[in-house]
């Protein structure tokens, strides 16, 4: 969704899967650390703001068992692009594991 060379809204899945690694009880807040360093990092910004969809949608499983992944719809608040929002796109359903009967 880049029009003219700049980018105007667009839409970021961002795989959580490292931070199972960590803590239990520092997973969700790391979760959101990690979305805005790397919107921050993808588009050049100074702020980025998260909106409340993509926090209660990282704690709707509580503080330990964040989603695996997460896409986000970014979009540009102001007109240099320094400052950034960024929403729930679409709830991402995990995939079936091997061994289930659905």
């Amino acid at each position: 969704m880049y029009r003219g060379g700049e980018m105007s809204e667009s839409i970021l899945v961002v795989s959580l899967s490292k931070l199972y690694r960590t803590r239990r009880y520092r997973r969700a807040a790391r979760a959101i650390k990690y979305i805005k360093d790397l919107i921050r990092r993808h588009t050049k910004a100074e702020k980025v703001l998260l909106d409340d969809s993509v926090n209660s949608y990282i704690f709707s499983r509580r503080y330990d068992k964040p989603p695996r992944r997460v896409a986000v719809a970014i979009m540009k608040i102001d007109q240099e692009g320094k400052v950034v929002k960024a929403s729930l796109a679409l709830h991402i359903k995990s995939s079936p594991s091997k061994g289930s009967t659905q």
